[in-house]
């Protein structure tokens, strides 16, 4: 059917398809499991609301099982040093600017731009956050993982706290209820900085280039729209849509011709 847009018109497809004429409608497609990796990094302003789109998604799609898996953007403090003249005017272009327009275009006013340019530290780098995730993983699972970076965004992007500080970041587990002294055992260890190295080298093979990023089933991997530096913004309709476009090519297969 035809819907006018603007003024232009667009064809909308149906949700049902006459089947051969019989007047009778073609059956929903089951709907499969699937694995979803989320790649992400607390500093992201654009992570912060996608991760609350994201859980209220899967609580509507019991078919989802989400693996998290950390996306370090700045992997060294003096990474925006390299892309800026000075730490100051690092911060003020990632606030100001990034976090902005994140806050704008997303209605999220749990942005707080403002309180983040009156914080005299220079803007966190994403190494510590990483180990802390993963530390998180490694004592509770993946539903640790989340309760942790979902906190993590809190004291980054509310609070505006220095979450390169490993006790803002165990005062983060112990609020998503991790025991504080055996996060701070386990993020110190061989197999958290392990953990991180590994999700990089997944991103890597995935091609992952900006953040926050969805993979399903490891093979097809949700397209947002680019956004500030290394940004990702993933709306609803794009997530809704990318989701039907997997369970549509899970149940109608893929087949490759035999020479």
């Amino acid at each position: 059917m035809w819907t006018v847009c603007g003024s232009k018109a667009a064809y909308r497809q149906p949700n049902t398809v006459p089947n051969r004429g019989r007047g009778e409608r073609m059956a929903q497609p089951e709907e499969r499991p699937i694995t979803v990796e989320f790649f992400h990094d607390a500093l992201s302003a654009w992570a912060f609301p996608f991760s609350r789109r994201l859980r209220q998604f899967v609580e509507h799609h019991s078919s989802i099982t989400v693996i998290h898996r950390v996306y370090p953007m700045a992997d060294s403090p003096d990474f925006f040093s390299r892309l800026f003249p000075d730490p100051v005017a690092a911060k003020r272009e990632v606030v100001m600017e990034h976090w902005l327009e994140a806050k704008e275009l997303e209605e999220d006013e749990r942005i707080n731009c403002a309180l983040m340019m009156e914080r005299d530290f220079p803007y966190p780098y994403s190494i510590p956050n990483a180990l802390g995730a993963k530390a998180a993983e490694l004592l509770g699972g993946q539903v640790a993982h989340w309760e942790f970076f979902d906190r993590v965004q809190t004291a980054h992007l509310t609070e505006c706290r220095n979450i390169a500080d490993y006790q803002v970041l165990a005062d983060c587990a112990e609020q998503s209820g991790l025991n504080r002294e055996q996060w701070l055992e386990a993020v110190k260890t061989e197999q958290v900085k392990a953990m991180v190295e590994e999700d990089m080298q997944v991103a890597e093979r995935y091609g992952i280039l900006r953040n926050p990023a969805l993979v399903a089933d490891g093979r097809f991997q949700l397209p947002g729209d680019c956004r500030s530096i290394l940004g990702f913004r993933i709306t609803t309709e794009a997530l809704e849509r990318w989701y039907a476009d997997v369970q549509r090519r899970l149940n109608m297969g893929y087949q490759v011709f035999e020479s």
